[in-house]
Order: structure tokens, then C-alpha cells, then sequence
């Protein structure tokens, strides 16, 4: 009788093939889950929605938390299959207006790699993994050691080390700085996008581009391409929706902790949870998270030198200031709002994209944690917030093909804040 015979080989094959299927496996799928756009217009309308937030498992995009919902403000909700009937039944007998932004979120998700070229390692045209990110932070600071330094501030709570690049024209003396750091929250994959465009245009740039070449001369720019590093990488094996760290609660099976809410600047007073099962979850204290205080260390130990902090966020194309955990006016508020009414009128020159600016808590809503903040009230005067594209057409899901010009538009608000802050150092 003939007997099938699996050459050993093939054996290994077939292991690595169903070990494959198991990774994916865990991928969380998103067929028929939908973003909607719900506009609260009552007090009924917000309180619908904040029962929402507390009972049905819906997630919030903007604002990130039911609890900072107001009449009149926009709110996107990413609702999963299995919720939908519901909520639709509860939204639709509620009267509120609706918009459905996002029809399925599974072809959304796909639809996000829409650049076709395949290129094995690093494109600045594409949405890169943390392994490619890694690579690439030693590869161009070895290829451009006379503008870029590399160093390690600390690892993840993972173990993953955070590379920090030094960008600037090395003179042997110490320099002013401009410290920009991306990917705190873990989904907002256009945000480390861009912080690896900064660096590659800032060396290539330098001699022909007279701004950059007169800014890396004068200034140093430290640059965290990924802070929240373990984030990131499950959005890409596992979640793509995952936003927080992804370190362990005692007490809980809910992980990970929202690094923006994470810091001491009215901790966890406002727009924060101390529930750990919640996506604006403070932490046990400021600074729990390892990263957060990774972060925090370095700037407290060279906060003599580092004049400005600008952290980059999606979405919403905003431009914020402090303060977010309280409604009163910082002290410098009139030259905040001044730079950041120039920087955005850099921005919109392009393409014509608006950016609305203004300090956080009167301009989106109260948050409190913010690294922005603390930045701030540690003596860092020039603190910004960016939200980079969309107004929530893509939300998190910003297609591949909109990498290039959300980076151009956004390098000149940058470079017109680190001009600014240039000419005017404290």
C-alpha cells in the first residue's frame, strides 16, 4: 500500500507555516467594526454618550475619554461588530446627529499601506516596524557621525532600548536645544513617521537648505523617534488600536498606562482615570512607567540647555500649548500664542492644511499628566503639542500616501519654532 512520506524538510516547512497561522491568529481582526462621528447638541446627548463610555465597550478617538464630552464638541467612536446594533439603536431613538466616518475599520486598516513599493528596510514613504526604526537610528547616525550622535536614555519596560539622536552640526562647545519626541501613544503611527523625516531631512539638507544649515549650527535637536516603544510594536503583531505601554497593574489584568497622562503635572486630577482597564489610565503615580521617567531624567539633567519640548501626537490638526490640566493662562501665554499662530501659518503655506492652536485645556479640553506641561512648568518655556493629520476622515489610519505631505508641512512649523526659539533664547 503506498504510504505518504513527509520529507523532513517539508516537515519544517509545514512547523514554521502553522506557527506562522498561530502569530496571526492573535492579530485583533476589525470586520464591520465602525468609527462614527456622533455631535452632542443637549445635555442628554453627552450623558448618552458618557453611558456609552461606561457601559458598552466602545473607544474613544476624540476625545480620548467620555468623560471630558461637552455639548458641541465632535466625537469619534471606533465600535466594535458586536456592539453595533446596539449602540445604533440607542444613538438613532436618541435623536443625536451621526456620521459614519469609517464603514469597516478591518479595510480601513488595509487600506493604510496603500504605498505599493516593496523595499526591504527603511522607507521614509512608508509606515516602518520597530525592528526597521531600530536599524535605522544606528545605521544613519553612523553614516552621518559629523551631524548626528546616538545615544541610550533607557529601555522599555519591555527591554527595548530608547535611542535618542542628537542632530546638529558638532562644534565642541555646548549648544542650546530643541527636544521632539514622537509615538506616545502607540497607534498614532504618523507621529514616529515624522520624527524620522525631521532627521533624515535635517543631514540632508544641511549646506543647501539655509534655515536648517543655520539651525544645526547654532542648535542641537534631540530627537526620540518612538518613546512608547512596546506600544508600537504590539500595534503591529497584535492591536492595532493599542494606545498605551504595555506594562503589568498589579491587581489587574488590564495593562499598560497612558504615558500622557503619566506625568507630574496635575496628575490624574483631570481627562485621566485611575481605572488600569482605562485608555487615559494615570499610572500608580508620576512617572510609574519607566519610559515616562526615561524621558523625564534626561530632560531634567540637561534642562540648562534644552530651551524648547515638542511632542507629536494624531490627530485632530492642532497645535496646543499649556496649560490642558487647568484653565488658567500660562505665564508666557501671549508669546505661546503668538509663535504658535506663526508656525501654523508655516504649516497651512503648503498644502493648505488648517491647524487650529491655543492652550490645550480651553482649545480640545482639560488632560491632565501631560509631558507637555510638566516641560513647561520645569522651566521649558517653549512647549508644544502637535496633532498632526486628519480631522478624523482617517483618524489613526492615516493611508501611506499622505506620510509626505504631512511631513513637509509639519517640518515648517517646525523649523519656524526652532527659529524662533533661536533668536530668542532665555
Amino acid at each position: 500500500m503506498w504510504q505518504a512520506y513527509a520529507h523532513p524538510d517539508n516537515m519544517k516547512v509545514l512547523l514554521l507555516l502553522g506557527l506562522v497561522a498561530v502569530a496571526f491568529c492573535e492579530q485583533t481582526i476589525f470586520v464591520g467594526e465602525r468609527v462614527l462621528r456622533l455631535k452632542p447638541e443637549t445635555y442628554e446627548h453627552v450623558s448618552i454618550i458618557q453611558e456609552l463610555g461606561r457601559n458598552v465597550k466602545v473607544d474613544f478617538w476624540r476625545p480620548d475619554s467620555a468623560d471630558v464630552v461637552t455639548v458641541g464638541m465632535t466625537v469619534d467612536v471606533h465600535v466594535p461588530a458586536a456592539q453595533l446594533a446596539m449602540v445604533s439603536t440607542i444613538l438613532h431613538q436618541s435623536d443625536m446627529e451621526v456620521e459614519v466616518l469609517i464603514e469597516d475599520l478591518q479595510v480601513a486598516v488595509e487600506a493604510q499601506m496603500n504605498n505599493k513599493r516593496f523595499i526591504k528596510s527603511h522607507d521614509y514613504m512608508k509606515y516602518n516596524n520597530w525592528n526597521t526604526i531600530n536599524d535605522w537610528v544606528i545605521s544613519i547616525s553612523s553614516a552621518n557621525a559629523d551631524l548626528i550622535s546616538r545615544q541610550v536614555i533607557g529601555n522599555t519596560y519591555e527591554g527595548r532600548p530608547m535611542h535618542l539622536l542628537t542632530v546638529g552640526k558638532k562644534t565642541g562647545s555646548v549648544k542650546p536645544a530643541v527636544f521632539m519626541d514622537c509615538g506616545f501613544h502607540a497607534r498614532e503611527w504618523i507621529t514616529p513617521a515624522f520624527c524620522q523625516w525631521f532627521v533624515q531631512e535635517a543631514v540632508s539638507t544641511y549646506g543647501s537648505d539655509a534655515e536648517m544649515t543655520n539651525l544645526l549650527d547654532k542648535m542641537d535637536f534631540f530627537v526620540l523617534p518612538v518613546f512608547n516603544i512596546d506600544g508600537y510594536e504590539y500595534t503591529w503583531t497584535n492591536d492595532r488600536m493599542w494606545r498605551k505601554t504595555r506594562s503589568r497593574n498589579i491587581g489587574s489584568s488590564c495593562l499598560g498606562t497612558d504615558p500622557n497622562r503619566n506625568f507630574d503635572a496635575g496628575w490624574c486630577t483631570v481627562g485621566a482615570s485611575s481605572s488600569p482597564c482605562s485608555d487615559t489610565y494615570c499610572g500608580t503615580s508620576p512617572e510609574s512607567e519607566i519610559e515616562s521617567k526615561n524621558l523625564a531624567n534626561f530632560i531634567r539633567t540637561n534642562k540648562s540647555i534644552i530651551k524648547s519640548y515638542l511632542t507629536v501626537h494624531s490627530y485632530s490638526q492642532l497645535l496646543l500649548f499649556p496649560y490642558s490640566y487647568k484653565y488658567g493662562l500660562a505665564a508666557d501665554h501671549s508669546e505661546l500664542l503668538t509663535v504658535a499662530r506663526g508656525a501654523t501659518s508655516a504649516l497651512t503655506s503648503l498644502y493648505g492644511t488648517k491647524y487650529e492652536y491655543g492652550p490645550g485645556a480651553v482649545t480640545i479640553y482639560p488632560a491632565a499628566g501631560g509631558s507637555d506641561d510638566w516641560a513647561y512648568d520645569l522651566g521649558i518655556k517653549y512647549a508644544y503639542t502637535f496633532e498632526l493629520r486628519d480631522t478624523g476622515r482617517y483618524g489613526f489610519l492615516l493611508p501611506e500616501s499622505q506620510i509626505k505631505p504631512t511631513c513637509e508641512e509639519t517640518m515648517l512649523a517646525v523649523k519656524y519654532i526652532a527659529s524662533y526659539v533661536a533668536k530668542n533664547l532665555y
